[in-house]
């Protein structure tokens, strides 16, 4: 059931992370995708607050992963289809939650996207467009942004950049 699960998480990021970039495009972000961008400091519900055709274009990836584990292999219990499912949704409602939690898979997992990567796609309106992992970003470029802001914001914690009062 685990190899399992991890081989839906990466078909659903891949999926996600294609997708996703796809709705930031000129229409269809504009009548599809800016409806789940009003919250540019997202809440956890806000993870599912999201045009219906964004909900089943993304929910493909969801969705897809079992459907070809089980078209491949024959071999897909209904449970690992339901745990699936609530690990997905708590995801989502991790990334959207604006919380960094000590238990947050960020922690364990060092490729594993996160809520903070995901306020910056919220706060930005572009890059970071991966669900769970990092890599996609990474292969594409897509966190070049990301990765400065996070730095800058790391010299501001320690005192390190001077800004400056109006």
């Amino acid at each position: 059931m685990v190899y399992q699960l991890a081989a839906f998480f990466v078909f659903e990021d891949a999926f996600n992370y294609w997708f996703h970039r796809l709705l930031h495009y000129g229409p269809f972000y504009k009548n599809i995708h800016k409806q789940h961008h009003e919250f540019s400091a997202p809440f956890g519900l806000a993870a599912v607050y999201a045009h219906p055709l964004e909900i089943i274009i993304l929910g493909i990836g969801t969705i897809g992963g079992p459907i070809l584990w089980v078209s491949i292999t024959h071999d897909l219990h209904f449970a690992t289809v339901l745990i699936w499912i609530t690990l997905r949704l708590f995801q989502s409602i991790d990334a959207h939650s604006g919380y960094d939690f000590p238990w947050s898979l960020r922690h364990f997992i060092p490729f594993w996207a996160g809520s903070e990567h995901h306020d910056y796609h919220h706060m930005a309106f572009v890059n970071c467009y991966s669900s769970s992992f990092r890599w996609w970003d990474y292969l594409m470029g897509t966190d070049l942004k990301y990765k400065a802001y996070r730095k800058k914001t790391a010299k501001l914690k320690v005192g390190e950049v001077k800004i400056k009062a109006n």
